[in-house]
């Protein structure tokens, strides 16, 4: 056969194959098409074939002119209601750098995103008849435009918008960005932080379907919509978690990307594509992917090009072309884009230079937009993704519209007022320009009602916040009472003490539906696999294989309706479901209690900014540290050594830090802190961190609850009469240190030694500084007394603190304190070893605890210094030992 015959054949047997295609897609519904296809790679890959498929589809919108249906809305009415939102949000900003030059402020990233947030506004974003609203995580940057939609509805007023940024100045400031813990009646969820509105979003979806499988809540209907900018998609949270989405089959939850293709400097990929680029990682985590790319403008210009150049050109150019063409004038793009051919250039020779500038990219045409929305909502099985195609700074002309620098612009001349004016049809007079005023549709008018009437078909007001839960009733006391009794000869760790606490829990009628247990795949560690049989493992469908260890009475228990959230080894997104749990008191109305168990140094270290994001949500529950302090993991070291957390907890306004040490003041916390929260439903959050170092637990002395919650109460009194007096403050795993230390100083060294368990350094100081703030203030020549002053008042002696923690935790509270205190901590790299020779190594062992009280005792001319000589011959100190601080 002849090489001709052959290219005639197999051109022949292409169109059969084609048209058989063709005819399925024409007679058959699209689920049998894409079966096929798989078929037909599923066979290929039998015989060792591999695919070429791309996970790419052409740079076009995904729903094409066929599928997409009419508009429901009146978009006349919205194009004047955008225009409205659009000058205010632009003067709030604008009049907010007049009156303070450098104040900040974002025009450009709302001109960009304005369109896609007032579909969902007019159409989707809705609230059920019980209050409980879909989660909107808005865009940081661009919050002037839900400020100035706010305005509209008549949620805000003019003197809130003359006040963006001026929250010190003034009792009606609105905060730069979605801060709850600023406006906790407006925002729900912190997002600015780039990043963490993804990872959020995900695990809020997550946990909404969580609940419904568990029996919490009877529907899973709220929907979670998260606005990002492609720029922040390079952030590793919002990357990170995608794959959870598609496994769990999120469907409820949607990301809608506005693809500006610029960050703060730049492209975000000048030489490539950043939404083929991101389609193709979501696509291939499993999502359904919607790109909307053109505006309906385009769509003439697609159906004409019979021969598909127009696509095969925008399938090559890179952003920083496309991003070229939203800043240029319409002949340039004539030239550089219609001129590449002779057809396309024909294609367009009617089209005026200002009619090419304004084709409209997909993410500014409500109408695609509209049907995109209405297809991930309409989808099953998946999570969406929408990549919305944008331009930054859109109809700010020269005043940075697709500008490198439209990111930075804050002010607009009156010549860019004025074009902005034009672009959007604001109705302002010429001699209005110069005052930027506020402005809104009358209240009668056909603008004012359309706006109410949308929000009231969908339910009510987004953004808003409530507190529609109910007060929790308690836990029965019943179950912290052998945790106050003590353990008798046995060993215990706070750690298991934690543990059983938290099964109690889960037994408790009050609140066993209430308890989540969250976890980042170290059950075993912490000892809460006798957890899995009692309360079961959360899978959305349920155990679907026979688990390895099924004989086994703790065997991985994994169930639809299961309480422990066992997420995987991701302490990022552990903290996202620990601030959706803690969360849920708003957001559903219902007071779920998370209990979050993680290793203490990949806590604050590691997700500080989403802890922070929970501090600004005012999430509620427990951070649980486990294995915490740097010296209490045996065999790890260096950076899986927490000797820091604490320190890190004193920048958390709202966060209750805790080290307990014994079993009782673990339960005393964790009983105070579920009424503190839930009962008594104040904002805050609590900490603590406990350790698997076993020992006798003691019973509770009476009247120690006060000081255990406070902060510091006296463990033991010494009754002896000697001038050699020491106070030891011990906290955590070391207070058995202290304990051992003030054995030896009373009968090697006749001094008479009090211990004080310090539960909370944090609690102290917060009180100190606070009392000192009021004392200032007040100016009170007799000020009143911190706390730490009246539990130590007429104290005198030796005063010697050690801790687990850097040094700096304990001389945080130091200048309170009647005499010197000396510190001790564990201030350097962790180092892999046995408990003892760690803390011998930080020097906060019962040898060093020991010596430094003789050592202050000696200054002090209470001991001889023969005998201090004699003691750091006797307790092994070496004054050549190397540092540890800086070893």
């Amino acid at each position: 056969m002849s090489k001709s015959d052959q290219e005639n054949n197999i051109t022949q047997e292409n169109q059969e194959w084609l048209a058989s295609l063709r005819w399925v897609i024409e007679n058959e519904p699209e689920e049998r098409v894409a079966e096929l296809l798989n078929l037909l790679q599923m066979e290929a890959q039998k015989h060792g074939i591999s695919s070429t498929l791309p996970f790419n589809t052409p740079y076009v919108n995904t729903i094409s002119t066929e599928d997409e249906t009419a508009y429901p809305g009146d978009l006349e009415i919205e194009h004047q209601l955008s225009a409205y939102i659009r000058w205010n949000a632009m003067a709030m900003v604008v009049k907010a750098n007049e009156r303070a030059s450098g104040i900040g402020g974002h025009i450009s990233t709302y001109g960009s995103i304005a369109d896609l947030w007032e579909v969902g506004f007019n159409h989707f974003f809705k609230t059920d008849k019980e209050g409980d609203a879909d989660s909107v995580y808005f865009q940081g940057h661009a919050s002037p435009g839900i400020y100035s939609r706010a305005f509209l509805e008549g949620r805000l007023d003019k003197k809130n918008l003359d006040n963006f940024r001026f929250e010190v100045q003034s009792d009606k400031g609105l905060s730069s960005y979605p801060h709850p813990h600023l406006m906790p009646d407006f925002w729900n969820f912190p997002t600015v932080s780039m990043g963490l509105g993804p990872i959020q979003a995900i695990y809020r979806a997550r946990f909404n379907k969580y609940m419904y499988k568990r029996g919490i809540t009877k529907s899973n209907d709220q929907r979670v919509w998260a606005f990002l900018g492609d720029g922040e998609m390079d952030e590793t949270e919002a990357r990170g978690a995608i794959s959870v989405a598609a496994r769990d089959k999120l469907d409820k939850l949607t990301f809608v990307v506005d693809c500006n293709l610029q960050r703060l400097d730049g492209p975000v990929r000048g030489n490539q594509k950043i939404i083929q680029e991101l389609e193709a990682l979501f696509k291939g985590a499993g999502w359904n992917v919607i790109k909307v790319l053109w505006g309906k403008d385009w769509d003439p210009l697609f159906e004409k090009d019979k021969a598909d150049k127009m696509l095969k050109i925008l399938n090559k150019l890179p952003d920083g072309q496309l991003q070229k063409y939203a800043h240029a004038t319409g002949d340039f793009m004539r030239k550089d884009f219609f001129g590449r051919d002779k057809n396309l250039e024909k294609l367009v020779e009617n089209y005026t230079d200002s009619e090419l500038k304004n084709l409209k990219r997909g993410g500014h045409d409500p109408l695609k937009i509209y049907n995109a929305y209405k297809a991930a909502v309409e989808h099953k099985d998946q999570p969406t993704i929408i990549l919305a195609q944008t331009i930054k700074g859109y109809g700010q002309g020269s005043a940075g519209e697709a500008s490198n620098v439209s990111h930075k612009t804050k002010t607009l001349n009156k010549e860019e007022r004025k074009h902005f004016r034009d672009f959007f049809d604001v109705p302002i007079s010429d001699k209005d320009l110069e005052d930027l005023p506020f402005i809104k549709p009358e209240k009668d008018s056909k603008e004012a009602k359309y706006l109410q009437k949308k929000r009231k078909d969908l339910g009510g007001f987004i953004p808003q916040r409530k507190d529609n839960s109910p007060t929790l009733k308690a836990p029965d006391d019943k179950i912290y009472e052998s945790f106050l009794n003590g353990s008798g000869d046995d060993d215990a760790g706070t750690t298991m003490v934690m543990v059983q606490l938290l099964g109690q829990l889960l037994k408790d009628e009050n609140v066993k539906d209430l308890i989540i247990p969250i976890i980042p795949d170290e059950s075993r560690t912490f000892g809460m696999e006798s957890l899995f049989r009692q309360a079961g493992i959360y899978a959305p469908e349920g155990q679907q294989y026979e688990p390895v260890d099924e004989d086994s009475l703790l065997y991985y228990n994994e169930t639809e309706e299961g309480a422990i959230m066992e997420e995987g080894i991701t302490e990022a997104g552990c903290t996202s479901e620990y601030i959706a749990a803690g969360t849920t008191y708003l957001t559903h109305g219902i007071n779920t209690i998370p209990f979050y168990f993680f290793y203490a140094m990949f806590g604050f270290q590691r997700t500080a900014d989403l802890i922070w994001a929970a501090a600004d949500a005012k999430a509620k529950g427990f951070l649980i540290g486990g294995i915490s302090g740097r010296t209490s993991l045996s065999g790890e070291g260096l950076q899986h050594a927490d000797g820091q957390s604490h320190l890190y907890a004193l920048a958390f306004p709202n966060l209750k830090a805790y080290d307990p040490a014994f079993a009782y003041e673990v339960a005393t916390i964790v009983k105070h802190g579920i009424k503190d929260m839930f009962v008594d439903k104040n904002p805050v959050f609590y900490y603590l961190t406990v350790g698997n170092d076993t020992y006798q637990m003691p019973e509770m002395l009476k009247g120690a609850e006060e000081g255990i919650l406070k902060g510091l109460y006296r463990f033991k009194k010494s009754n002896k009469k000697t001038n050699k007096k020491v106070h030891l403050f011990g906290s955590g795993a070391i207070m058995n240190e202290v304990q051992k230390a003030s054995e030896i100083l009373e009968k090697e060294y006749d001094a008479g030694v009090d211990i004080w368990s310090v539960t909370s350094y944090k609690a102290l100081y917060d009180d100190a500084i606070d009392t000192e703030r009021q004392n200032r203030l007040k100016a009170e020549i007799n000020r009143e007394s911190c706390y730490v002053q009246k539990c130590l008042k007429g104290e005198k002696g030796t005063f010697v603190a050690a801790s687990d923690y850097v040094k700096a935790l304990p001389q945080s509270i130091a200048s309170w304190f009647p005499e010197k205190l000396t510190c001790l901590g564990t201030d350097g790299f962790g180092r892999s070893d046995d408990r003892e020779p760690l803390r011998d190594f930080f020097e906060v062992s019962h040898q060093h605890i020991v010596y430094a009280a003789l050592y202050d005792l000696a200054g002090k001319g209470k001991i001889k210094v023969n005998t201090l000589k004699k003691a750091a011959k006797d307790l092994n100190i070496n004054p050549g030992k190397n540092n540890p601080r800086t070893t």
